[in-house]
């Protein structure tokens, strides 16, 4: 069975979470079926939802897989009207899905002399249309999802949205301007929505982690031969906690906010798991 950092009863919640396929949303999953919830595993791909779906299931949690693109609001509506028939409406929506794109990021950390005429990838050579992906991906993405499916809270108890901000949201990385620039939108968007929402009875926050070494990242933040890259170096020595994020750290911030008991009176938060990273002014 799931092994839980703290119990929070979900008991017949149903929680809808996008990019469920992947490494961080198919982990929260897992932890919301073990609180007893009905999970609506959600992901550009049948396949990984399903697959996802089915491991939840095997651990004797309540899950299912639906086929969803986040930019499309009509592939949106379709799938919520089958959540709708087979588990419920939704009380919690977790808006995972999210990335970058490296049309939308440069090549080196800083500017330099030469570098317009030179063989590397400089601001001046950021892709429109990787940039319009990235911004669409992570804000689109969740405004989206969050239209369509938060009108099953509308006036219910114990109903709340999570989104996936993220460390650089409180200062930009270097290099990927888009993405930066895209989560920061999502932690002003959470508190935007949290506001908004806030005489219907739904709560709105957010999780912003740090870093985590995942299949998306790891090739930025380790050598073919498994070595540390020199930005993997830079990232530890400016976490105060010297080390990665481990995916389960992600779980306990996560049922804390869904949970009704716990986390009643929170709305508009971002919550950052980031071993220190965004406070840490480097002395």
């Amino acid at each position: 069975m799931y092994n839980l950092p703290l119990t929070v009863d979900l008991k017949d919640k149903v929680v809808v979470i996008t990019g469920a396929g992947g490494v961080i949303c198919s982990e929260l999953a897992r932890a919301y079926a073990a609180c007893g919830a009905k999970v609506a595993v959600l992901d550009l791909t049948k396949e990984k939802a399903d697959a996802k779906a089915g491991e939840i299931v095997a651990q004797g949690g309540i899950a299912k897989g639906y086929a969803a693109n986040v930019l499309d609001k009509e592939s949106l509506e379709e799938c919520h009207k089958q959540v709708l028939a087979e588990l419920g409406p939704c009380d919690i929506l977790v808006n995972g899905a999210g990335g970058n794109n490296p049309k939308a990021q440069t090549d080196k950390e800083y500017f330099e002399l030469g570098d317009i005429d030179a063989d590397t990838k400089s601001f001046f050579d950021l892709d429109k249309g990787g940039v319009e992906f990235v911004f669409n991906l992570n804000y689109l993405g969740s405004l989206l999802p969050s239209q369509v499916f938060a009108v099953d809270m509308v006036g219910r108890k114990g109903c709340s949205i999570l989104n996936i901000s993220s460390m650089n949201a409180f200062t930009p990385l270097t290099k990927i301007p888009a993405y930066s620039g895209a989560k920061a939108a999502i932690s002003n968007f959470t508190k935007w929505l949290a506001v908004h929402f806030s005489k219907v009875g739904i709560r709105v926050n957010a999780i912003a982690p740090g870093f985590f070494a995942t299949a998306q990242n790891r090739q930025l933040l380790f050598n073919a031969d498994g070595t540390p890259t020199a930005r993997t170096g830079k990232i530890l020595a400016a976490t105060p906690m010297e080390r990665f994020g481990e995916v389960e750290e992600l779980v306990g911030a996560t049922l804390f906010l869904s949970s009704e008991k716990a986390a009643g009176f929170i709305t508009g938060v971002v919550l950052a798991i980031d071993g220190g990273f965004s406070s840490y002014a480097g002395v």
